[in-house]
């Protein structure tokens, strides 16, 4: 009989707990729901590349290869373990970099109508252009002569200064061996105007366009049809009107001489004047 009791307890100390099965259970079950969760996950593949990257750097790896997600998972590659080929003569040359870009992105060409006119306008306006009472720009279709108010109009009036009207004539000098149609436009800042003679800024600046059209076309060097007078107001500021620098520098009267055409000059041709667009 004692022999017997002591086989029994022996194989009570040798068996396994009854908690064990229910807990080994509970573990597979989460393992399964947790697997079917990673299922349904949707991941975002920059967010993961960067975690992978992450990790090849805290583990001292130097290259990281991978596939997209849903295919096989990122693999480090320790960069000590990786057998490189040898560089071949194609590969030892310095790399050529081919552009890709589309035609429309190429590098834009003045023509050379444009050129030509704003050259022969910063020769002729030299000392207007360098004292600021205008300014000469261009760009593919058109070159564009800006007067500023205050060298050319009194504030509050469309009459020219008297000492513009030489400069203008020098103007309508150049234009006249050029072809293309001329753009006559007056600006204003956006402070409404008190004036018993304009009602608004479109009167005052249609005004002072049409008193440069008049200068233009007084000799008739530049042929009426070509010109085309028009108020703008405020609109099309160059900067901000927030500031009485800026707003001085909006009222303005423009000449923008649009596909220009200019005939070979008389005599030796001068050297080119250096300008910037």
């Amino acid at each position: 009989m004692e022999v017997v009791q002591q086989k029994h307890r022996k194989r009570l100390r040798n068996s396994t707990p009854a908690w064990i099965v229910t807990f080994a259970d509970l573990a597979t079950l989460l393992l399964t729901f947790f697997i079917l969760l990673l299922s349904f996950a949707e991941m975002d593949v920059d967010k993961y590349r960067a975690m992978a990257n992450s990790m090849a750097v805290a583990l001292g790896s130097n290259n990281v290869v991978g596939t997209d997600v849903g295919g096989s998972p990122l693999t480090l590659i320790e960069a000590e373990t990786v057998s490189l080929p040898e560089p071949t003569e194609t590969q030892t040359r310095d790399p050529e970099f081919i552009d890709e870009r589309d035609d429309s992105v190429a590098d834009t060409k003045i023509p050379a109508g444009v050129i030509d006119l704003a050259s022969r306008l910063v020769s002729e306006l030299e000392q207007e252009v360098a004292s600021d009472a205008l300014s000469v720009n261009y760009d593919q279709q058109q070159v564009v002569i800006r007067f500023s108010e205050e060298a050319t109009f009194r504030s509050g009036e469309a009459n020219i200064k008297p000492e513009m009207i030489p400069i203008i004539e020098r103007v309508v000098t150049v234009l006249a061996e050029c072809q293309g149609n001329v753009f006559v436009s007056g600006f204003t800042d956006d402070r409404p105007i008190s004036s018993s003679r304009f009602r608004s800024n479109w009167d005052l600046s249609a005004a002072r366009a049409v008193s440069v059209v008049h200068e233009l076309v007084l000799n008739r060097q530049v042929p009426a049809d070509r010109v085309v007078a028009a108020g703008r107001a405020e609109t099309n500021p160059l900067a901000p009107n927030n500031s009485p620098e800026n707003r001085a520098l909006n009222r303005r009267v423009e000449i923008a001489i649009r596909d220009p055409e200019c005939a070979e000059a008389v005599g030796a041709a001068a050297e080119p004047v250096k300008i910037l667009p």
